[in-house]
């Protein structure tokens, strides 16, 4: 193998009798690096607004919730809850009471989803982070107070400074029969704004929060509770403790899900996304490499006589096939390791300066620049990807070398001389 190898290398740094085969040669070069630049830079930004929208995401959804596989609510005791509460990595666990409402507000109406948690809700919650007004509690001036969404309070026209106010809540009542009368149908509360929470829109502009307590007063729940919110420290193994606690609860009662499983559809077509994308690359890619056909074909018209000396003095034609095969991944691994030194080095600098802005202005996003992530399987099938694609394009013209027409080379050689 190290002959074939050795006479590759010659070929590609030899001088070519055609001029043009440097030039389509240095092509191929170009095409493979432009194309493994661009699949590690594409999916290292993909990694990165994955890794974004979970993190938005996990500052709202617990790392692991408990609801009822039938019905609407169920009855808490039916949870281990001391067992669960033991459990090592266990930073909170709050019971949930959730539901649809109308809220109303000097005048404007909003229809929001509100969230009933327990006091340990406001433990160690990363949502504290990302109040912009009010403070993050349930109480404001020893009255039950409401955290919402900012899109939420922007709608209502909801100002902080005004005290005396409540956010009117309003409820059906489970029971009523005709809901014509808003007095004799619906279940009223009010409450004053506590907080404003800005995490992303889809969950500023649905949810807003209040205590365990009022939820219930307001939905006409005496005990029950929609869910079990429970999150984990970043050390915790989630999905361990997910299978735990699954194998803790009654037998097709109850339905666990672990942070990724509550927004599955989205995830899902995040990456179906990146695949998509993925594969349009990997076709441009095609394309591009394929200039190593026509390099390669004239590489061997260029070098025939040699070859078939080399045929004459004894050589297979399978080690001659070799030769080119090698030409050919040698100019696949040159530009693989350019294009992965490029794209890796590009990722870096988005990552430390920001090159490439979202917006216009830099408020306009959650974040101004685009987000960037390395995942290392990403450069295992960049390589595996571009390695297979530069093998197939060297196989096709060197599988046209026959024993036969080297055989008719050498006589041409013969007569000519």
């Amino acid at each position: 193998m190290r002959l074939p190898v050795f006479i590759a290398k010659r070929y590609l740094i030899s001088k070519k009798s055609f001029n043009i085969i440097n030039i389509i040669s240095v092509i191929s070069l170009a095409g493979v690096v432009v194309g493994t630049m661009a699949l590690i830079v594409i999916l290292s930004v993909f990694n990165g607004f994955e890794d974004l929208v979970g993190s938005l995401y996990s500052k709202f959804d617990p790392s692991i919730r408990i609801s009822p596989k039938e019905g609407k609510v169920f009855d808490p005791s039916l949870i281990p809850s001391e067992k669960i509460r033991k459990l090592q990595g266990l930073v909170s666990y709050s019971e949930v009471l959730e539901g649809n409402v109308l809220l109303r507000y000097h005048g404007e109406q909003y229809i929001a989803t509100l969230k009933g948690e327990s006091t340990d809700f406001l433990n160690h919650n990363p949502l504290q982070s990302n109040i912009v007004d009010g403070s993050f509690r349930f109480e404001r001036d020893g009255m039950e107070a409401l955290l919402m969404g900012y899109f939420i309070a922007y709608k209502l026209d909801v100002s902080m400074n005004d005290a005396g106010t409540q956010i009117q809540v309003f409820s059906p009542k489970r029971f009523a029969k005709n809901y014509a009368d808003l007095r004799s149908s619906f279940v009223q509360g009010g409450i004053l704004p506590g907080g404003i929470f800005s995490i992303q829109q889809d969950i500023d502009a649905k949810y807003v929060v209040s205590s365990l307590r009022f939820a219930r007063k307001i939905f006409q729940y005496d005990t029950e509770v929609s869910a079990i919110e429970i999150r984990l420290d970043s050390l915790a193994d989630m999905d361990l403790l997910q299978a735990r606690i699954e194998q803790m609860l009654p037998a097709n009662t109850f339905v666990v899900k672990n942070h990724y499983q509550q927004q599955e559809v989205l995830y899902k077509v995040m990456r179906t996304e990146k695949w998509f994308l993925f594969f349009i690359l990997i076709f441009i890619l095609v394309i591009a490499i394929f200039n190593l056909v026509s390099s390669l074909t004239m590489m061997i018209l260029d070098k025939i006589k040699d070859l078939s000396l080399l045929f004459g003095m004894g050589m297979s034609i399978g080690e001659i096939r070799k030769i080119f095969i090698s030409a050919a991944m040698m100019i696949v691994f040159a530009g693989e390791i350019i294009g992965l030194s490029l794209g890796t080095l590009l990722c870096y600098l988005q990552q430390e300066f920001g090159l490439v802005r979202l917006g216009g202005e830099v408020n306009a996003f959650l974040v101004p620049y685009y987000p960037v992530q390395f995942h290392w399987s990403d450069f295992v099938l960049s390589i595996l990807s571009v390695s297979l694609i530069g093998f197939l394009a060297g196989l096709i013209p060197v599988m046209r070398l026959k024993d036969r027409f080297l055989q008719e080379q050498i006589l041409k050689n013969i007569r000519g001389h």
